[in-house]
């Protein structure tokens, strides 16, 4: 996900989705996006033994998985998209309307709000598509954080939608699958063209 300069609007071009290659990295420019199609996309990701959060391995692909979030630039990734089948998302979003950096292992929601918004989302893994997607606006989630530490805490507008979608992809989901209306969907020149500047925040 990118985060726009364009000021009052929780905006960011697109979600972030890798494909991990089973092998020790130096970089993580060496993560390879997963496109739609490939079955990792559609995989129910499984938990991660918390004794083995710690290990070297793990906190490899953490830190690899910032390293190409940051690069995108983006604001979301979850680990099932870099062919690691596992429960592990990390983000961060900075200025304003932004949320902290954070990293979720087996995480849940345990709370949806009442209180639904409608954002323009894409993803990385679909290329050159948006649509319309509506979700909470508010969540609880649960979890670990990259020390294997218990995290309880709520979220709210873009932090609460990122964290929804990302979540989306460790059951094997994506945006398109949450579409109540496919007639939004969109090619992303066309919606440059006719519906960047409508008042829905673009995710």
């Amino acid at each position: 996900m990118r985060a726009s300069d364009q000021p009052r609007r929780l905006r960011a071009e697109r979600f972030l989705c890798y494909e991990y290659k089973d092998m020790k990295l130096k970089s993580g420019a060496m993560l390879k996006i997963a496109k739609l199609g490939n079955p990792i996309l559609r995989k129910v990701a499984a938990p991660i033994d918390p004794r083995e959060i710690k290990s070297s391995e793990i906190q490899r692909l953490i830190d690899d998985m910032f390293e190409v979030m940051y690069d995108e630039p983006g604001i979301g990734l979850a680990a099932p998209q870099v062919s690691r089948s596992i429960q592990l998302v990390v983000m961060g979003c900075k200025g304003e309307g932004g949320f902290p950096e954070t990293v979720l292992i087996n995480p849940s929601i345990v709370y949806y709000g009442p209180e639904q918004v409608d954002n323009w989302e894409g993803c990385l893994s679909v290329d050159g598509l948006r649509g319309k997607v509506i979700r909470p606006s508010l969540v609880r989630v649960k979890g670990l954080d990259r020390k294997g530490k218990a995290l309880d805490f709520e979220a709210t507008e873009l932090y609460a939608v990122c964290i929804q979608h990302e979540l989306d992809h460790l059951i094997g989901k994506v945006f398109l699958d949450r579409m109540t209306d496919m007639s939004t969907l969109t090619q992303l020149d066309e919606f440059s063209q006719y519906w960047q500047k409508e008042p829905t925040n673009v995710i």
